[in-house]
């Protein structure tokens, strides 16, 4: 069975030999991101990080030096961003139905989910200190956009990307842009900075879908139903050159959110595999081109077919290890 796109892949498998001497782009990834006693019909497809790392593995990309694992975080870097009450109800078992319902997660906690969870925010925390050094890492998890300060939302409940923005800002970095390309706004992120100007929030999505009621970002761009490749490259590529000199990020974290897909199950948009490559692409060359390093998560993606999920989301990472290849990444410094 085809799951994607085969252009792409013979890129990627190019790329796979001809690094088999080289440094490779970084890559955090636990094998506890997946619940294992996840109910197979829920919406979230809790397997898709596993499934994303057997895409990986069975094409070499998850074997080496480049593949690191992260540790437990302590309660105090999560609630550098959020609630500290939210943090300790969650972890402790004690939100309410409401709040588990809110975010969409009813009647599933358990110590498993509290320990993915958590593990998933310092995946990204630990992407973004590798891409500092190297300039370039990828997290196989996060894009959990819709966690607020004080409540979660969207299956999500922390807020990956919030926490690693501040986790730069507390290492000296100035100015951090959080490139959302997820299909749904990211509406938490938006919130949590606001009124912090050293963090820029970018969300291109689709208008029409989750979140109803969405907060504004540094800067929206709602795209209407139904916008395929050609019309999204197009308008990516006018807006993000803008975005970046405007505001001139010492640092880019990346949601890779694969539901923008045409056959994606809550989507709306009409990307391909070889669009969502290309996206993929665009965004880490335009970044790393200027200097600037990036971090990139895997973001939304809604598919009942775990495997094709699974490879969907692959093209993040083999569109990173294209882009290393490149740019000549591993003989550049970037300390």
């Amino acid at each position: 069975m085809t799951f994607v796109s085969s252009r792409w892949v013979r890129v990627a498998e190019r790329v796979t030999v001809s690094k088999m001497t080289r440094p490779r782009s970084p890559l955090v990834y636990s094998t506890e991101y997946s619940v294992q006693s996840w109910p197979r019909e829920h919406r979230f497809v809790m397997s898709k990080f596993h499934d994303l790392a057997d895409s990986l593995r069975e094409d070499g990309y998850l074997t080496g030096p480049h593949v690191h694992v992260p540790e437990y975080p302590p309660e105090s870097l999560i609630e550098r961003v959020h609630d500290s009450g939210y943090v300790r109800a969650f972890n402790n078992g004690t939100l309410t139905d409401k709040n588990l319902r809110e975010i969409g997660f009813r009647g599933l906690w358990s110590p498993e989910l509290v320990r993915r969870t958590n593990l998933e925010v310092a995946g990204t925390v630990l992407a973004a200190e590798l891409a500092l050094e190297s300039g370039l890492a990828c997290n196989l998890g996060g894009g959990t956009h819709h966690a607020h300060r004080d409540r979660g939302s969207g299956f999500t409940i922390f807020n990956d990307l919030a926490v690693a923005a501040v986790a730069l800002l507390d290492k000296g970095v100035d100015r951090v842009l959080i490139c959302d390309l997820d299909v749904h706004q990211g509406d938490g992120t938006a919130s949590m900075f606001k009124e912090r100007p050293e963090v820029c929030t970018f969300s291109m999505h689709c208008q029409s879908n989750f979140p109803f009621r969405k907060c504004q970002s540094t800067v929206d761009i709602g795209l209407e139903d139904g916008v395929g490749d050609e019309e999204y490259l197009r308008i990516l590529k006018d807006q993000l050159p803008f975005v970046l000199k405007a505001f001139q990020p010492e640092f880019v974290l990346y949601d890779a959110g694969v539901d923008p897909h045409v056959d994606d199950e809550l989507g709306r948009l009409n990307l391909t595999d070889d669009g969502l490559f290309a996206r993929d692409v665009f965004v880490m060359t335009e970044c790393l081109s200027r200097g600037i390093p990036v971090a990139g998560v895997i973001g939304g993606g809604y598919h009942r077919d775990r495997r094709v999920l699974g490879r969907r989301h692959s093209i993040l990472h083999r569109a990173a290890e294209t882009v290393w290849e490149q740019q000549s990444i591993a003989s550049k410094s970037w300390a």
